[in-house]
């Protein structure tokens, strides 16, 4: 384990004031649900349990900003993870639709800072026979996990970065 990995770890609290949600596409449930799965089991690894994360689903990946965004302006939650597969289905342009997906995400948390993590891909060719399926059925149980780590570390370096503001304008309030 990395050093910068072990320091995050140790700065995460065990109980938490906020949540985190979790927001994900219906298309290709079975392999999204991958993603959903290694996240949650590596967050509870990292310190946030099964019950302090929100699960939402949607019927596709463009739905996925609106969602975040709404969620993003309760102030409930820490962070926001998006998991989704866009995939050329020959009737419109996938390549849009995932960069409209990710740009709006990129937006999202920028407008409302909250952080927002995305494991919406978009494989050059994907056919739903086996061995496409197979390889991203494993693939998001990587993406999950991957995804899982950098809502961990970065919720926790947002919170470093808020108290220590919330400190020093105090200090000079004082």
């Amino acid at each position: 384990m990395s050093q910068s990995h072990q320091s995050h770890l140790s700065a995460v609290p065990s109980h938490h004031a906020q949540r985190i949600a979790f927001v994900q596409a219906s298309w290709h449930k079975d392999i999204v649900d991958q993603c959903r799965i290694a996240f949650t089991e590596e967050m509870a690894k990292l310190g946030w349990p099964a019950s302090s994360i929100d699960f939402f689903e949607l019927p596709g990946a463009f739905e996925i900003p609106l969602h975040a965004k709404v969620l993003a302006k309760t102030g409930k939650y820490a962070g926001i993870v998006a998991s989704g597969l866009v995939v050329d289905g020959g009737i419109y342009r996938h390549d849009f639709v995932a960069q409209s997906v990710i740009s709006a995400l990129m937006q999202v948390q920028l407008e409302t800072e909250v952080p927002v993590f995305s494991a919406v891909l978009t494989p050059h060719h994907f056919h739903s026979h086996s061995e496409h399926h197979d390889y991203f059925h494993q693939h998001f149980l990587v993406k999950g996990r991957e995804a899982a780590h950098a809502c961990a570390t970065t919720v926790a370096k947002l919170a470093e970065v808020r108290a220590a503001d919330a400190a020093q304008r105090s200090l000079n309030a004082a």
